[in-house]
């Protein structure tokens, strides 16, 4: 290379190292625009890593959620076909159940049915044979006995609020702050606060009303009480129904403690400045606190200001809050007036059940905790009130009825058995308060009934007084034990007795003077001072005349020997007065003794 000296050789090689350096940086010079585009997609690549790696993440995601949703369907799918499997298999059961269960057409008829004529002998025979060996076959399948217990309806419970009452509490403190900044600030919640509560509570209790009815095996047919329409010896239909009372004090078991609780939670929880009832805990076992808002603290004084004696309540908060919990309330009589005429409709008599039940609950002491309450309990007590009434005013028709009837009344007249076993059912229904209004009923029946006797009475005035010793003796012997312990019945009993003994002696009389109306005639005339004799070979004739003209138009046979004793001793009476008056005026005249008339008729 030609080197000689070391410091030549080391100025060319800075020379050319310079030389170099210059090169390089005018080449990168020269590629700049290059390398920043090359800058530029490599953040670009970046950014598109960025955001794969978000969307993968995101992707995994929806993937573990569609992955949990997969094995969802895929439980409810095993569930579904579980379910539609075991349904399909209980379905074929019912099928062989329900055919086992089936009664033919040609039997039904025989075994409801209660003519047992010769002519159908043969059938009702073959009918029978057809249950016996319908009744093996069921014994035969060995049904599991846990089919017994099966059934299709839930049980009937307390509406639960609790979850809107723990909602409420978000706001209470703040509806009391509202309140001491601007009283009228709350009248719109108030109002609009009680509007869609009462439209809940009424679709509750129209709900609970329609099971109710629904769960309820009420009987059919049950006979209408002193029909007229029906005959004298008509069996009465005598079906339980207690089941419609309790299914009417179900409804205001439920019920009635929660719209006082309602009541008392709206006073509460809208800052009204009265004395609150603090709720009492409902049918599913909520404690009393459970209502409790946590706003005493903020303004406690003007809270316990409606239990303080010394700080009364104000007048216009009662009347602001009766008006908002009508609101809160209104409609709801409704639906208990559907359950009663339903009870109604079915069993009039359970109206007596029906209002001791509400009269029970109207003089409780949760009433106290709403005055609406009240009212509302009230207004049940005049429908039920009104319902029985009703019934009552139309049984009094059907007695009225036999008063216009063209036929002879003769013997005891239908209605009289039949108020008998009407008031041993109605002793029945009686609980609590609702004696007065039995009472009145009987008042009421037995004036129609004893009116619509004389009445007919009268229409045949030859038999007026057999029909009515006859009909006033039959209201007796079948009122006798209820009148021991009812002193309503007892006063009636009493009236009958005094009508009985009346009728009796007037007919009694009429016999005598018609059978010996010589002899008596003799006995007035003697009182005129006029003799007349009558033969005593004819006493004994007309003895036993008498005794025919008392059996002749008498129905009621056990009541023959009480009439005929009582027709001898009056007999036997008005003899020794006309005898005395004989031996006084003509001592002379010879007719039978007071001894041997006595004994004539101890011989008959």
């Amino acid at each position: 290379m030609g080197i000689g000296e070391a410091e030549v050789f080391s100025e060319r090689l800075k020379r050319e190292l310079q030389a170099l350096e210059a090169a390089n940086v005018h080449a990168i010079l020269d590629t700049e625009p290059l390398i920043d585009e090359v800058l530029k997609g490599v953040e670009a690549a970046m950014n598109c890593v960025e955001d794969m790696d978000e969307w993968l993440a995101m992707f995994n995601v929806k993937l573990r959620h569609m992955r949990e949703d997969i094995e969802s369907i895929e439980t409810r799918n095993n569930k579904l076909e579980l379910q539609s499997i075991n349904n399909k298999r209980l379905i074929e059961e019912l099928d062989g159940l329900l055919q086992l269960l089936k009664i033919p057409p040609e039997h039904e008829a025989f075994l409801t049915g209660d003519r047992f004529e010769e002519e159908q002998m043969l059938q009702s025979t073959g009918a029978l044979k057809w249950l016996s060996d319908a009744m093996r076959g069921i014994v035969a399948t060995k049904v599991d006995p846990a089919y017994g217990n099966m059934t299709a309806r839930g049980q009937l419970k307390r509406p639960d609020h609790s979850d809107l009452r723990y909602k409420c509490r978000t706001y209470a403190r703040l509806l009391q702050h509202l309140k001491m900044l601007d009283k009228n600030s709350l009248f719109q919640l108030r109002k609009t606060y009680c509007s869609s509560m009462n439209l809940l509570l009424r679709r509750e209790a129209c709900e609970f009303a329609n099971e109710v009815r629904a769960n309820t095996k009420a009987p059919r047919n049950v006979a209408v009480w002193l029909d007229s329409s029906a005959g004298s010896g008509q069996n009465i239909n005598s079906a339980d129904t207690t089941v419609l009372s309790d299914a009417y004090a179900k409804m205001l078991t439920i019920f009635i403690p929660l719209l006082v609780d309602e009541c008392s939670f709206f006073a509460q929880f809208m800052c009204f400045e009265v004395p609150i009832l603090a709720p009492q805990g409902g049918a599913d076992g909520d404690d009393a606190d459970t209502d409790d808002l946590g706003i005493m603290d903020i303004d406690e004084k003007n809270s316990k200001s409606g239990k303080n004696p010394a700080n009364p309540p104000n007048p216009e908060e009662i009347a602001a809050l009766n008006n908002s919990l009508q609101d809160l309330l209104d409609g709801m009589q409704e639906e208990f007036h559907n359950v009663i005429d339903w009870v109604f409709k079915i069993d009039p008599l359970r109206c007596i059940s029906m209002h001791g039940i509400t009269e029970r609950y109207l003089f409780g002491p949760k009433a106290d905790a709403a005055g609406v309450v009240r009212i509302l309990l009230g207004d049940l007590e005049s429908r039920i009130s009104m319902q029985f009434q009703r019934y009552v005013d139309e049984a009094g028709h059907h007695i009225e009825k036999f008063e216009k009837s063209s036929h002879r009344q003769s013997g005891v007249l239908p209605y009289i058995p039949r108020f008998a076993s009407l008031a041993t059912r109605m002793e029945q229904y009686i609980t609590g308060q609702s004696r007065d209004l039995v009472d009145q009923a009987y008042m009421k029946f037995v004036s129609i009934m004893f009116v619509t006797l004389e009445k007919v009475a009268q229409s045949e005035p030859k038999y007026a007084d057999i029909l009515l010793f006859e009909n006033y003796a039959a209201f007796q012997n079948s009122l006798y034990d209820l009148a021991n312990v009812v002193p309503t019945l007892a006063k009636f009993y009493h009236q009958a007795s005094e009508s009985y003994e009346h009728s009796c002696s007037r007919h009694i009389s009429m016999i005598i003077y018609y059978q010996f109306e010589r002899l008596f005639q003799f006995a007035r005339k003697i009182e005129d001072q006029i003799s007349n004799n009558v033969a005593p070979e004819e006493v004994d004739k007309s003895i036993a005349a008498m005794h025919k003209k008392l059996q002749k138009n008498l129905t009621s046979e056990e009541l023959l020997p009480s009439l005929w004793e009582k027709c001898k001793k009056d007999f036997l009476a008005k003899y020794e007065s006309f005898a005395f008056l004989v031996g006084k005026i003509y001592p002379a005249e010879s007719i039978p003794s007071i001894t041997e008339m006595r004994d004539l008729l101890a011989n008959m």
